[in-house]
C-alpha cells in the first residue's frame, strides 16, 4: 500500500513538474510572438504613414498645377 501511494505521488509530481515546464515555455513563446507582433505592427504603421505623405502630396499636385499654369500662361503669352 505504501509502494502504491508513493508510486502516486512520484507520479503526479512528475506531472506537475513538465506541465510547469510546458507553461513556463509557452509564457516565453507567447512574450516572443507578442514582441514579434508589436514589431510587424509599428514597422505597418509607420509603411501607412508613409503612404498618407504621399498621398496628401498626390492631392496637392492639381493645386499646384492650378496656380502653376496661369503663371505659364502669362509668361508664354505673346506681348500685345
Amino acid at each position: 500500500m505504501v509502494t502504491l501511494a508513493a508510486t502516486i505521488w512520484i507520479a503526479s509530481w512528475s506531472q506537475n513538474k513538465r506541465f510547469g515546464d510546458l507553461t513556463n515555455g509557452f509564457n516565453e513563446r507567447f512574450d516572443d510572438l507578442r514582441s514579434e507582433m508589436n514589431a510587424r505592427f509599428a514597422e505597418v504603421n509607420r509603411r501607412i504613414d508613409e503612404m498618407l505623405i504621399r498621398l496628401d502630396r498626390i492631392a496637392r499636385k492639381p493645386d499646384d498645377h492650378g496656380t502653376r499654369i496661369p503663371r505659364l500662361e502669362e509668361r508664354t503669352s505673346p506681348l500685345c
